[in-house]
């Protein structure tokens, strides 16, 4: 049965047995959610989570990142605020196989109980982490399509799983607390795509993050579910998926023998994945045009070939924001083209509703090829001068063939967090992020950032 197959997996994992490349992707993971947290924290639909919520908040225990421990909050309350702000400016990971930003709900559900708990240490925390990216993605794969294609946003809807399983590791659950617990959570689903550009699409991960929490903390007092939460005739596979789970246990049975953690991918640009090659290129188009002596005011029209999902998902004519802007291929592909680069600041609400940009955008075309793969584009400028510039991104950066590097993590992560720590603080913050699965207290790690 799925639901204790996994169960048995997740109390077994042992810090020590994790692959060296398993610990790194880890490493990777945690320190670019931090930095994503961070850059989110001030964001608006933060802050009115934050002001709607402070009346109720507990005991002051886990930090939100982002206040060098002057704003700490409950938990609970740790664990949504924190999983918003990592997903607001959709800059988090992704698990290309599935869609899936992992990393958030179970990292802002581990670490708000590390720090709540006391004494545990940064090895202990990766492998939590290892356990519920694991298991988000592998129920994640057993549903995908179909869970998806119905509208569920499947971020959140394994993210609550895969953070009770995480937590449930810290507390050294049994197999049958742990059985309940994924049970608890299975219940719990989250996240519709319908929210997609709106301020609740953040919320998806961030409930689910406390979502999982929850059900851990339940289990381990003995409130029960069902044995069966997962692979069940109602259960939640077959419940998500629109029925029919053939995949199911042949995923569970994966587990510890191939990892879905080392082919989870980091995002160069804040918004939707299946719009980055496109913005790869344009950028790459701005210093071919910028070397030339050509201008944005040169451009005619742009035409681009892409993946349907782009269609599909980020096809956005005239957001008429930033969260808006995250969904629009057309707006990516215009500050590339317009800037030469496509962070946190180019989607800001002003520079989306920005005359230049708006201008541009509207010269931008883009038409579905079945043929293309997910992180393929084919580009082409057309110039006021009847001459063209043309551009094929085989494989954009920020996939796995392309993958970000270490430097390139650390410039994302300074980046964005010198928005909201200035340079200083933002390089610091990243120096701890780095070293926080040596730590023997996560907790004084966490209160520094």
């Amino acid at each position: 049965m799925a639901t204790q197959a996994l169960a048995s997996w997740a109390i077994s994992l042992n810090a020590s047995a994790i692959p060296p490349s398993v610990k790194s992707a880890a490493i990777r993971s945690l320190y670019n959610y931090i930095g994503c947290t961070i850059g989110g924290s001030k964001h608006p639909t933060v802050t009115k989570a934050h002001e709607a919520l402070s009346p109720f908040f507990g005991r002051e225990t886990s930090s939100l990142l982002g206040h060098q421990g002057k704003s700490r909050t409950d938990a609970q309350h740790a664990a949504l605020l924190n999983g918003i702000a990592s997903h607001v400016h959709d800059y988090d990971d992704t698990h290309l196989a599935t869609i899936i930003h992992p990393t958030g709900p179970i990292a802002s559900a581990v670490l708000a109980y590390a720090e709540y708990q006391g004494g545990v240490s940064g090895e202990s925390i990766l492998c939590a982490l290892v356990a519920g990216i694991e298991t988000s993605c592998k129920i994640g794969l057993a549903v995908w399509p179909e869970h998806y294609d119905i509208g569920w946003h499947i971020t959140s809807t394994t993210g609550s799983v895969g953070a009770a399983v995480a937590v449930g590791k810290l507390m050294n659950l049994s197999q049958d607390q742990m059985q309940q617990a994924i049970g608890t959570a299975a219940v719990q689903v989250v996240g519709l795509r319908e929210m997609f550009g709106s301020d609740t699409k953040s919320f998806h991960p961030g409930r689910a993050a406390q979502s999982g929490f929850l059900a851990a903390l339940l289990a381990e007092k003995g409130y029960t579910s069902s044995d069966k939460a997962l692979e069940a005739k109602r259960g939640w596979a077959n419940v998500v998926a629109g029925g029919g789970t053939p995949k199911l246990d042949h995923y569970v049975s994966e587990l510890g023998h191939k990892w879905e953690i080392e082919a989870n991918a980091f995002k160069p640009f804040p918004c939707g994945i299946v719009c980055h090659p496109a913005i790869d290129g344009c950028i790459q188009l701005h210093k071919d045009m910028t070397d030339g002596g050509r201008k944005a005011q040169d451009i005619r029209k742009v035409e681009a070939r892409v993946h349907p999902l782009v269609i599909e998902l980020t096809s956005k004519r005239t957001p008429k924001d930033g969260l808006e802007g995250k969904f629009s291929v057309f707006h990516g592909g215009a500050v590339g083209l317009l800037c030469g680069k496509a962070g946190p600041a180019e989607y800001d609400d002003k520079v989306v509703t920005d005359s230049r940009v708006i201008e541009l955008r509207d010269k931008i075309d883009a038409t579905s090829d079945e043929s293309l793969g997910a992180d393929e584009t084919y580009l082409t400028v057309h110039l006021a001068d009847g001459s063209k510039i043309e551009k094929h991104v085989k494989h954009a950066v920020g996939s796995l063939e392309v993958p970000m590097t270490d430097n390139q993590l650390t410039e994302k992560f300074v980046d964005q967090a010198a928005l909201v720590l200035g340079p200083n603080g933002a390089r610091a913050a990243s120096d701890a992020a780095w070293r926080i699965g040596e730590a023997d207290d996560v907790a004084s790690v966490l209160r520094a950032l």
